[in-house]
């Protein structure tokens, strides 16, 4: 029973693991989104930005007015009047202008989607940075673990006087420069996760991740411009421009309908008096001129513009995409090459047996350390061209 529990146990364990790996990135990239000051701010911004846009489209005040005439010569008694009115435009005026805030707010809307996915893809570059130099440490301790051997391996020999000063010398060189090596990482890391920190509110962030979670093949460049179209708030604030320029051209030509005024009037003098309502029309000759004309035209060159910002944006992601794949190439060659070698340990197994000098041994693995880098460089690097290339799906 106890083996049983100790099995179901571990399962869960083990299970939860494989969920925290698999969801690592975007955990921290929901963190991220919920502490970062920046956006918190701004949300507040757009809230204010979306009031004040709404109050555009308030009536007037209504309007109070009274007399009361008692001077002046008159058989029939004090003169009093007071009207009570309401101006407003066209019905269909706050209609239009209502449309054209809605469409306002979504601009804000869009602007704020933009800065969080720059925010977003910002945190989650610095954390493949992370997988990639946590890798990169890794490997820099292995090797610090060879060279120690081989340091180790010199002194003695030296002590023996089968070795000289000078190869020791050189072994004990290459042993302290690879412990710099792994120092200098651990910097770097610590300095990625303070900013990864600021990002998140000042708050840290619990990193045990351990490699990244998904390889760096995006299969279909059409497919992925098309869902770029529909989801990229960069792309939607272009076309939203051409959206607000017709809405726009909506209200100048609604606005020409004439104003309205309504209300309630009282007279009275001498125990008599009048009441009844109170309705008034504008006549529409100078207010509105040349507006609708000007819509008209901010209309055409929206039209136009968001074609021409549409094709630039595409040029850009077409390129991006080329460089990623060329790059995806050169990574694959340089895996299939390097995965099919043990050069660390056959130069190491030469060198203990006497095959090769230390400067011989030394100058071979460091060609052969600097491809794996490289290697590991490319990988880095295409994870992040991956990184920019999905922004939208953040």
């Amino acid at each position: 029973m106890q083996k049983k529990l100790v099995f179901v146990l571990c399962g869960c364990l083990l299970s939860f693991g494989v969920f925290a790996q698999s969801n690592g990135i975007d955990g921290i990239l929901q963190s991220v989104e919920y502490n970062n000051k920046e956006l918190q701010a701004y949300l507040k911004y757009i809230d204010s930005k979306k009031l004040e846009l709404k109050s555009n489209n308030n009536l007037p005040d209504p309007q109070v007015e009274t007399y009361y005439l008692p001077f002046g010569q008159h058989s029939t008694g004090s003169y009093s009047e007071f009207q009570v009115s309401q101006t407003l435009e066209f019905p269909t005026v706050y209609g239009a202008r209502n449309k054209l805030i809605d469409g306002k707010q979504q601009t804000l809307q869009f602007q704020y989607e933009e800065r969080r996915q720059e925010i977003l893809v910002q945190a989650q570059n610095q954390c493949l940075e992370l997988i990639y130099l946590d890798k990169q440490k890794s490997v820099e301790q292995d090797r610090l673990a060879r060279s120690k051997k081989v340091y180790e391996q010199a002194e003695e020999l030296f002590k023996k006087e089968e070795k000289s000063a000078l190869e020791f010398n050189k072994a004990k060189i290459a042993w302290m420069q690879q412990q710099f090596k792994v120092q200098d990482i651990e910097s770097d890391r610590q300095n990625l996760l303070l900013s990864l920190k600021n990002l998140n509110g000042n708050i840290d962030v619990n990193w045990n991740l351990s490699g990244y979670a998904t390889d760096a093949i995006i299969v279909g460049k059409d497919n992925l411009w098309q869902e770029k179209l529909a989801k990229d708030p960069k792309l939607q604030q272009v076309q939203q421009q051409e959206v607000l320029a017709q809405q726009t051209l909506s209200l100048a030509k609604n606005q020409s309908l004439p104003d309205l005024s309504l209300g309630y009037n009282y007279q009275g003098f001498k125990g008599e008096n009048y009441s009844g309502i109170y309705a008034g029309i504008s006549i529409p000759l100078w207010n509105n001129k040349n507006k609708v004309k000007s819509a008209q035209s901010n209309l055409q060159y929206q039209t136009v513009n968001t074609q021409s910002a549409t094709a630039i944006i595409q040029v850009e992601f077409e390129k991006q995409y080329n460089e990623y794949e060329l790059l995806l190439l050169k990574y694959t060659e340089y895996q299939n090459t390097l995965s099919a070698l043990s050069s660390d340990v056959l130069l190491l197994k030469a060198y203990e047996n006497g095959e090769l000098s230390f400067m011989e041994y030394y100058i071979e693995l460091n060609f052969y350390n600097q491809a794996y880098d490289t290697m590991l460089q490319m990988e880095a690097q295409l994870q992040q061209r991956k990184s920019e290339l999905l922004k939208h799906q953040l």
